[in-house]
């Protein structure tokens, strides 16, 4: 998921100043590091669960903001952290017991300032998107900007890691072309079966796909009303207009993404809408197709409330992180909306990770809650928190 330029909960300039240019370890000699250990000020502190409730806490963090989770085979679960406005030690970690985090793949690639600013392949700079494919390998999408300002040149890239020995094995770097100077890739998906990967790029809006044996990526659909934000739309959470400090409505383009199960459709919606779409894979791995040809192949699924992040199942039913609701929905293929919990530590639902044993991990980034949706004053807010639940039959 990502957003206009916003300002930290509780955080200082001098600070917020810093995200833009540096991620240094903490001063003790540890690799692990319990989080939030500052309190943020607006953070409300742990609140009880609705009694009929599924959702368990995995872990939480008053500070820095996540939104991302993923979850590999055995159980390890993976944070991320991008760097906003907060300056996050360690923007992409392995969450432990009692809510510490270690960083992944280590220490090095979880640096960035001045020091390293020549090797933008080698490091973390804003990492967005952290997923598990079907062969237990984390993969980490890094749109390398900043504060949501610019990519840093030289630095959007894909990063595929084993989770069991920590090595890096497969770095993908995006040239100008795909991930332009105001682009934010946003969330990715990995067909293991033709060797393709799908992201969705929220900045300007598009889709990009990558040929995982060439390493080649293209951009495509970035005229299409399917990735564009729904003009004159106020999105709003728990009822709050997403209304900046200019005045202006929220305005986020493709977001929300998922590969079915067979790989054959990837469905995709815009945040600042209520419509998803899908496409045949076969149709964004085909370079002949024109971009007018390729938009004849967009499909209009139906209607859907405001949704950030997206999973599917084998029945092709589509799971909704619904912020306007604080709650998390399910799309039957008949196009019947689901409730499938309604929680008020929701606060704005972010992304899902589903597991093999069937359980769904789910995030909430509480972004209604910073002042630039609130005339420049953070509201308090629940936590940033992993939740899990057993998947839905």
């Amino acid at each position: 998921m990502t957003f206009s330029r916003f300002y930290p909960l509780g955080f200082s300039a001098a600070l917020a100043a810093a995200v833009l240019s540096s991620c240094s370890s903490p001063s003790t000699n540890s690799d692990t590091a319990a989080a939030g250990a500052a309190a943020d000020t607006t953070a409300t502190g742990s609140t009880a669960a609705p009694a009929n409730s599924p959702l368990q806490v995995v872990a939480e963090f008053n500070d820095p903001q996540m939104v991302g989770v993923a979850v590999a085979p055995g159980g390890q679960v993976f944070a991320c952290f991008p760097r906003w406005d907060w300056n996050p030690s360690y923007p992409i970690a392995k969450v432990g017991a009692n809510n510490t985090l270690t960083p992944y793949p280590n220490a090095s690639w979880c640096m960035w300032n001045d020091s390293v600013k020549s090797e933008p392949l080698k490091h973390w700079i804003c990492p967005q998107s952290v997923f598990a494919d079907k062969s237990g390998m984390v993969w980490v999408l890094d749109p390398a900007s900043p504060g949501l300002k610019f990519t840093v040149p030289g630095g959007p890239k894909l990063v595929k890691t084993d989770p069991k020995t920590g090595q890096v094995l497969l770095t993908i770097p995006f040239p100008e072309a795909v991930a332009p100077r105001k682009s934010y890739l946003n969330d990715v998906r990995i067909d293991l079966q033709n060797n393709y990967a799908y992201i969705t790029e929220s900045g300007l809006g598009a889709l990009v796909v990558v040929d995982l044996k060439t390493l080649k990526s293209r951009r495509l659909l970035d005229k299409h009303p399917s990735t564009k934000a729904v003009k004159g739309l106020v999105i709003k959470a728990e009822g709050h207009p997403m209304i900046d400090l200019q005045g202006k409505p929220a305005q986020f383009n493709a977001d929300g993404i998922a590969l079915s199960t067979d790989n054959a459709y990837l469905y995709y919606c815009p945040l600042t809408g209520h419509t998803l779409y899908r496409i045949k894979t076969a149709a964004l791995r085909d370079p002949a197709l024109t971009e007018a040809q390729l938009g004849q192949q967009v499909e209009t699924v139906g209607e859907i409330p405001g949704t950030d992040g997206l999973e599917i199942d084998a029945a092709n039913n589509v799971y909704l992180t619904s912020f306007e609701q604080s709650a998390l929905l399910r799309r039957t293929p008949a196009g019947k909306i689901e409730t499938l919990v309604k929680d008020s530590r929701l606060q704005w639902p972010d992304t899902y990770s589903f597991t093999a044993d069937g359980t769904l991990y789910v995030t909430n980034s509480g972004i209604h809650k910073t002042p630039n949706w609130n005339k420049g004053v953070g509201q308090p807010r629940q936590p940033f928190r992993i939740f899990k639940m057993a998947l839905p039959k």
